[in-house]
């Protein structure tokens, strides 16, 4: 098992507390580092920062959203920060919400799947740098159809380090997690059981190769009181399920229900959508933050810990932003 760790709010301008929570993570034995991107900070910038401070442990954008990139904006990035770093960037990728892509980026949600398997042919093609890049899909087309009919084909100037950057996809979906299985070297789940992994994701499971990844991202709040543990990881998933979407669409909420809490998902969502926030947080079930995170005292967090070691995920990404969790989970698993 190996272990990872996002990086948490990025602290005073300057960047110290993210470059010695970084060495730490580092010294520990921590596989990689997580950077996140919403709608805040960009996920490439940080990792940068850290790589310069650091010599070996892996750089992760999680996620890296695909609407607000081209597949060559994001190969070139890919490109300059695997080089300099010297090998180390594992590119996380994600479609995001319809919230997000339409409100943010300007970009349309539609078709998600299909979109990300273009967007991967294509990034694909160009860190291969076999030839210039054409392609005609239906979201992309190399060169441009209209505008000046001036562009051509064209290939990577740079020469990458290696000529296959690992592709990570953060998905819920079923559809989309095997899209994952198919097309890219790891996958980031969220909101993840690892008692259900089989029967949630059957098509995934079984097309999977022996390498592909699974970096799961698992809250850990140790507290020998279980509730006040608990209670923080529900504000994180209140709002992830009531708020991050329309109450016509949010993906986190039809992930939630097909684990089986359908009924608490909705009583989340209509109090999130009254304003009522404490009272939705309230209503996120205890059962279903015992699947998905590890709260608690160290001993219990030890007990509940071997469903993960015995599941099929090869990495945990450990969410906290506390040294002293840091210190436990790599005395517990390296």
């Amino acid at each position: 098992m190996k272990l990872g760790v996002t990086i948490g709010p990025i602290g005073a301008p300057g960047g110290e507390k993210v470059i010695a929570f970084a060495k730490e993570a580092e010294n520990l034995g921590y596989d990689t580092i997580w950077c996140p991107e919403i709608y805040g900070m960009d996920c490439f910038t940080p990792l940068s920062w850290v790589g310069a401070h650091t010599s070996c442990i892996n750089l992760g954008t999680s996620i890296m959203q695909i609407s607000g990139r081209t597949p060559a904006s994001a190969a070139m990035h890919a490109v300059a920060l695997d080089y300099l770093s010297n090998g180390r960037l594992k590119l996380g990728i994600g479609v995001s919400g319809p919230q997000v892509v339409e409100g943010w980026y300007g970009q349309p949600y539609p078709k998600p799947l299909s979109r990300t398997r273009e967007w991967m042919q294509i990034f694909r093609k160009i860190i291969a740098r076999e030839e210039p890049v054409s392609f005609d899909g239906k979201h992309y087309q190399l060169p441009l159809e209209g505008g000046m009919r001036l562009g051509k084909p064209l290939k990577l100037m740079q020469h990458p380090l290696r000529d296959r950057i690992p592709v990570f996809l953060g998905a819920e979906g079923p559809k989309n997690v095997a899209l994952a299985a198919e097309l890219c070297d790891g996958w980031i789940p969220m909101f993840l059981s690892p008692n259900r992994m089989h029967e949630m994701y059957p098509d995934a499971m079984r097309i999977k190769s022996e390498d592909f990844e699974i970096a799961a991202a698992v809250t850990v709040v140790i507290n020998d009181d279980v509730d006040a543990a608990r209670a923080i990881v529900k504000q994180n998933v209140g709002f992830y399920v009531g708020g991050m979407g329309a109450r016509s669409f949010n993906v986190h909420k039809d992930h939630v229900e097909r684990m089986g809490f359908g009924e608490a998902a909705q009583e989340i969502q209509d109090l999130f959508m009254l304003g009522k926030r404490d009272q939705a947080f309230a209503a996120v079930p205890d059962e279903l933050i015992d699947e998905i995170a590890l709260c608690g005292p160290k001993e219990r967090i030890r007990e509940r810990l071997q469903s993960w070691i015995d599941s099929p995920v090869t990495q945990i990404n450990v969410g906290a932003s506390d040294r002293d969790t840091l210190r436990f989970f790599a005395e517990e698993l390296l």
